[in-house]
C-alpha cells in the first residue's frame, strides 16, 4: 500500500465531502415548488451525512499520522435553479464520489482492511444516494 496514493484519495475525498455539505445545504436553500418540504429535508440530511463521511475521512487521515487537508472541491455556482437541475447535480456529485471511493479502495486493497470496507462502506452509500437520485428524477406519473 502506497501511502502518499492513500492519502492523496482521503483528501481528495475529504475535499469533496466538504464541498457536499456546502452544495447540498446551498440547494436546500433553492428548492421552490409543491415538493420543496420533502426535496429540502433530504437535502439537509445530505449535508449531514457529507458532514459526517468528512469527519470519518479526517479520522482515517489523522490514524496514518498525516495532517488533513483544509481545502474543498470547486464550488460551481450554475444558477440553474429548477428542483430537476439540483437533483441533476447532486447526482453527478455523487457520482464523483463514487469515482473517488473505488480510487480509495483501489489504493488500499490487500494494504488495510479497516480502510477496505471503509471504502466498500462508503461506495455502498453513495450508489444506494445515486440510486435515489435517479428514483427523483424519473417522471413516470
Amino acid at each position: 500500500m502506497d501511502n502518499k496514493e492513500v492519502l492523496d484519495s482521503l483528501n481528495k475525498i475529504l475535499e469533496h465531502e466538504l464541498a457536499g455539505v456546502v452544495k447540498y445545504t446551498h440547494y436546500a436553500f433553492m428548492v421552490q415548488g409543491p415538493y420543496r418540504l420533502s426535496v429540502v429535508q433530504w437535502l439537509r440530511e445530505q449535508a449531514q451525512e457529507s458532514l459526517a463521511h468528512a469527519e470519518a475521512v479526517g479520522e482515517h487521515v489523522t490514524s496514518l499520522g498525516e495532517h488533513p487537508t483544509l481545502k474543498i472541491s470547486d464550488l460551481l455556482e450554475t444558477h440553474k435553479h429548477s428542483t430537476e437541475d439540483i437533483l441533476n447535480e447532486c447526482l453527478e456529485h455523487e457520482r464523483e464520489a463514487i469515482k473517488s471511493y473505488y480510487e480509495l479502495l483501489k489504493n488500499v486493497k490487500d494494504g488495510s482492511i479497516m480502510l477496505e470496507e471503509f471504502a466498500r462502506t462508503q461506495i455502498a452509500a453513495e450508489e444506494m444516494h445515486e440510486a435515489e437520485l435517479k428514483k427523483m428524477l424519473r417522471d413516470n406519473f
